[in-house]
């Protein structure tokens, strides 16, 4: 069953978006994700294309330059939070736990380089998985309890909140670490 839509919130909201578009910081992208509706678990199933909301992140643009695609949920209990695109056009989900996040923000300067998409393209076949790598879950972020993605192997939670009926922004809190913003919009099937 899909939310019933509020007149002119909606296109408030991808407004707001998009005025963020290109690069904003923090607080104002944050402020954006404050104002929004909460995301029941199962709007939230489905495959989504992802993208970074540049906000001063270290993390800014390293997925997209990795190949990232975005995030498959199968079921409330199956979810696959990197979904990365080979150059065959095919899509093939990341175990986030051979990941090395706290390398990936001490050297993201470096893997928004060609020579680390090479390499991560190289390596992508023993990172791959067929497993769910995460699952979801209400959980109260920022004062509001909404769809959250946790992690299986790491320190890592995605809040979601709906900018509309097939947009959400995401939240990645990861301890110790400042959040990281992204948008997500469902594929059609």
């Amino acid at each position: 069953m899909q939310p019933t839509a509020v007149p002119g919130v909606a296109d408030d909201a991808a407004a707001r978006l998009a005025a963020l578009r290109g690069e904003t910081d923090a607080a104002a992208a944050l402020a954006l994700f404050d104002a929004l509706p909460a995301v029941r678990l199962d709007e939230m199933l489905g495959a989504w294309r992802g993208e970074g909301l540049p906000s001063g992140h270290p993390l800014d643009g390293v997925l997209e330059n990795l190949g990232w695609h975005g995030k498959r949920f199968d079921a409330i209990d199956a979810a696959h939070p990197l979904i990365f695109a080979a150059r065959a056009g095919t899509r093939y989900a990341v175990d986030p736990a051979r990941l090395p996040v706290g390398f990936a923000l001490r050297h993201a300067r470096w893997l928004r380089t060609r020579a680390a998409a090479r390499l991560f393209a190289a390596a992508g076949r023993a990172l791959r998985t067929r497993r769910p790598a995460a699952r979801l879950r209400m959980t109260e972020f920022r004062g509001v309890v909404t769809a959250t993605m946790i992690y299986d192997a790491k320190p890592i939670a995605d809040a979601f909140r709906r900018i509309d009926a097939d947009t959400r922004l995401g939240v990645m809190d990861l301890r110790g670490a400042a959040p990281y913003l992204f948008v997500l919009r469902r594929e059609s099937s």
